[in-house]
């Protein structure tokens, strides 16, 4: 059985890491039993999260980590024709190399209150006499990757007027479909999902979380796909 390794369930959302939350729903979709462990990403093989096992190797990268997945188990994407294809990639790219950064923004640096809602999400189970040397460590090592990709060095409202224009893509992109390439989920729903119900659904507030409310379409997919996917969740 698969082994998927990431950060506990809080908040009432599958998990605060849209990566993670993205390669455990792409696991539901295919309906393949799997096991979670929860844990930081220290243990993890690039020093990050998710990662799973299978067999014997371990692995990490949701890219890489959905590739297997679709190598030896089921591939979402098998019926899509080549534009369908190139279009789900360039959408993916723009919510994992962009939206993302922004949303770490939002939870890292944006306000000291959220700030603390992360810091207690991911930092809470560490002893109190670490904690906040751990926390402040990754803290400062975060805002340095914001400021390195780019991002971090412009002001909150450009920031999130960049994010509020990748919201609108994506609800332009929905329109009134179920999924993002019609009836049926591809790869691109779950990196979709994991971003938008991180965006949505948690307790982080932000110029960002205010304008994807806004976008009916967008709200409506992250409630379906959490009705679909997750009822042990949302029964939990």
């Amino acid at each position: 059985m698969i082994k998927l390794y990431q950060f506990n369930c809080i908040w009432g959302i599958p998990n605060l890491s849209c990566f993670c939350c993205k390669v455990e729903t792409y696991l539901r979709t295919i309906n393949i039993p799997y096991g979670v462990k929860a844990t930081l990403p220290s243990t993890a093989p690039k020093g990050k999260l998710p990662y799973i096992e299978d067999g014997n190797p371990s692995f990490g990268d949701s890219a890489f980590i959905i590739t297997h997945l679709k190598r030896h188990y089921q591939d979402l994407d098998q019926s899509l024709n080549s534009l369908e294809q190139s279009i789900s990639i360039v959408i993916q790219r723009l919510i994992e190399e962009n939206l993302f950064w922004i949303t770490l923004f939002s939870r890292w640096q944006y306000t000291e209150a959220n700030w603390r809602i992360n810091k207690e999400a991911i930092f809470g189970s560490i002893s109190p006499l670490i904690r906040n040397f751990i926390a402040a460590y990754y803290r400062r090592k975060i805002k340095q990757q914001i400021y390195g990709h780019g991002i971090g060095r412009y002001t909150p409202s450009e920031i999130f007027a960049r994010g509020n224009q990748d919201i609108d893509v994506l609800s332009t992109f929905l329109g009134n479909k179920a999924f993002f390439c019609g009836n049926l989920p591809i790869t691109l729903d779950t990196s979709a999902f994991g971003m938008l119900v991180n965006i949505i659904q948690c307790p982080i507030e932000s110029p960002l979380k205010d304008h994807a409310l806004t976008k009916q379409n967008l709200v409506e997919f992250v409630e379906r796909t959490l009705n679909h996917y997750y009822l042990d969740l949302k029964s939990a």
